[in-house]
């Protein structure tokens, strides 16, 4: 089977320099075995997003040398131009009966009684999904607009990650149910992936290990709405010498900082370096690193950043 992976950005700020190792390893990743790339705009909060920061991420991408075969600002790309696609399995979800409308509000969700992750996010209860008619009535009376959660089942999903290993969560004590539609109207990601990853024959995904506890979840959203999971890989994160991770919002080396610091191709050889594909931060081509690609090399923890 050939590879077909995506890069799936958000337009929401410049890509830091955590997005280009993602990038580029998901990039090494398909054009090792010669396979495609897709590029897909993930701009399903529009008042976040922008065409502008859209192009701006693509003209970032070129200038380290990262093409795709597919995608980009063209309208079946960009996930704000796809709603009819998460419509439709929406309405599988729910002639599943797998789906309820969730009224909480956020501080009912935080509420200091419910179950947390190791990583701090809440577990919500289930609590809406035992609601009567009646009583969603009179919430709806009261102008509260309800999300929609798919039901989790009492089920342990394993995840054979090829960077990390293996990876199990239970769906419904440690996932679960999750929102697929915000109260707003606006899909959620991980609902809008599943769907898009499927429908654009994508078969490696490449991201951030900040996900990995979404893959037995978007595994599990795959089989029920009757399409094939893809091979999951994530990557390391790249952590600031203070232990944070890097962010769009705090400005950590994003690409208008490191534009003007490096030429591409020592950007390209820094981050190399972190992906354990060099022994050291050298010059160098994204299409030299080929070669030298292998997820064995690979780090799995996390890599603290230390530029010059």
């Amino acid at each position: 089977m050939n590879v077909r992976g995506r890069f799936a950005p958000t337009p929401s700020g410049r890509m830091h320099l955590g997005n280009l190792l993602a990038a580029l390893l998901a990039w090494l990743d398909a054009r090792s075995s010669g396979g495609e790339l897709v590029l897909r705009i993930e701009d399903l909060d529009t008042q976040r997003t922008s065409a502008e920061f859209a192009q701006q991420l693509m003209d970032d991408l070129r200038w380290l040398g990262l093409d795709w075969d597919e995608g980009g600002l063209e309208p079946d790309y960009m996930q704000s131009r796809r709603t009819a696609y998460y419509e439709e399995a929406f309405h599988v979800l729910e002639e599943k009966g797998l789906i309820y409308p969730c009224y909480c509000t956020r501080s009912e969700r935080m509420a200091a009684s419910a179950p947390h992750r190791d990583d701090g996010a809440v577990v919500y209860s289930g609590k809406c999904f035992h609601l009567t008619e009646s009583e969603r009535a009179v919430l709806e009376r009261q102008g509260r607009r309800p999300a929609w959660r798919a039901r989790c089942p009492d089920l342990s999903v394993t995840v054979e990650d090829g960077n990390c290993g293996t990876y199990t969560e239970n769906l419904a004590h440690d996932c679960g149910d999750f929102i697929v539609r915000r109260s707003d109207g606006v899909f959620a990601y991980q609902l809008a992936v599943v769907v898009d990853d499927a429908l654009m024959g994508v078969n490696h995904v490449v991201r951030g290990r900040d996900l990995l506890c979404s893959a037995p979840r978007q595994a599990w959203l795959h089989e029920v709405l009757g399409y094939e999971p893809p091979r999951f890989f994530h990557t390391p994160l790249l952590l600031a010498p203070d232990g944070r991770r890097l962010a769009k919002r705090d400005h950590d080396l994003d690409m208008g900082t490191l534009r003007e610091r490096y030429t591409a191709e020592e950007l390209t050889g820094l981050l190399a370096y972190y992906a354990g594909l060099l022994d050291k931060s050298q010059s160098a081509q994204a299409k030299e690193l080929i070669s030298l690609f292998s997820w064995t090399k690979v780090p799995k923890n996390d890599v603290v950043v230390c530029t010059p």
